[in-house]
């Protein structure tokens, strides 16, 4: 009987990204082909070719002026999946990807804690739905990633300021969130990193230094025009050359862990990293679901496993059933 494994196609539109994927799939012996999807052509009276497609598109994509990679991705899941082809992080993870309103309806369906929100559809009723949050509280878009529209507001005057001026950032999709502001117990978060539903490691990142945009992808940490240390959004302390905001938190232990792997069960998530913070007052608190997930390579190098070789190995247990 042959061995011959499908090809796996990776669904994707930043090719920054890419290189640690890469390595682990030659690692592997797998044949991977990437797929970019950011413009081009589908022709839905033909059938798509034979193998396995991860899709690990990017809510913050429309930064990199791939503002079509959202739909187009949509179009091609939806094709792939009414041909009954396997997809990782299919077409209901893609909407999941793509809207935190998704993601907190979600997690709180399963029983996890999120922070209050209130979704606000459009520009002017944005005060609207701030009304009654104590004070501080934060903004955020719907469609997220990198930290996008997240702002701390000291009060509600303040707001307002903003709302009504020129620095005001429109949102993707017109949705921006009102949020409590958490206040952490340490000046951290921490992301659980899940792949085909077995507990990878767990990761800290200093949010005094990289403040609301928290990617661990090493992509993230200079400007790509100045060569230097990025500073963040919500950051309290100057970058450093060198520095690390990411750190593996050895030996984390939680019962939040089985709880997201239930989660991931329960919407099909198969690649992703779920972060939450500790408040001051006792609670855990669950924000945000990456399922386009990057691994920061400081972590992977004192890490028990590594990330990219566990999604590589877990792509060709799909491909052999």
């Amino acid at each position: 009987m042959s061995t011959h494994l499908p090809k796996i196609y990776a669904l994707h539109e930043n090719p920054e990204w890419f290189p640690p994927f890469a390595r682990a799939f030659e690692l592997e012996g797998l044949d991977v082909e990437e797929w970019i999807l950011t413009d081009g052509v589908l022709d839905l009276d033909s059938a798509p070719p034979e193998g396995i497609f991860w899709s690990r598109i990017s809510a913050s994509s429309h930064t990199r002026d791939h503002g079509l990679s959202k739909d187009y991705t949509r179009a091609v899941l939806s094709w792939l999946e009414s041909h009954g082809r396997r997809t990782v992080n299919g077409r209901r993870v893609l909407e999941l990807e793509m809207s935190k309103v998704d993601q907190l309806s979600a997690l709180r369906a399963a029983g996890i804690e999120t922070p209050r929100t209130v979704a606000a559809i459009g520009r002017h009723r944005i005060l609207e739905a701030a009304q009654g949050f104590p004070t501080p509280f934060i903004t955020k878009h719907n469609q997220g990633g990198k930290g996008l529209g997240v702002r701390k507001f000291e009060s509600h005057d303040e707001l307002a300021e903003y709302v009504n001026s020129t620095d005001f950032e429109e949102p993707q999709d017109g949705i921006t969130l009102i949020q409590e502001y958490v206040q952490a117990a340490e000046p951290q978060i921490t992301r659980v990193e899940i792949i085909g539903g077995e507990f990878v490691y767990a990761i800290t990142a200093d949010t005094a230094r990289g403040g609301f945009q928290l990617c661990p992808a090493d992509a993230c940490e200079i400007d790509p025009v100045t060569g230097k240390a990025i500073a963040p959004p919500g950051a309290t302390l100057a970058p450093e050359p060198g520095q690390q905001l990411f750190s593996l938190r050895e030996d984390f232990q939680d019962p939040i862990i089985d709880k997201y792997l239930e989660f991931t069960r329960r919407v099909g998530l198969e690649v992703c990293g779920i972060e939450f913070i500790e408040s001051i007052d006792g609670r855990l608190l669950t924000y945000d679901v990456n399922t386009n997930t990057n691994y920061n390579a400081a972590v992977e190098a004192s890490a028990p496993k590594s990330a990219p070789r566990e999604l590589a190995r877990y792509l060709k247990k799909v491909a052999q059933q």
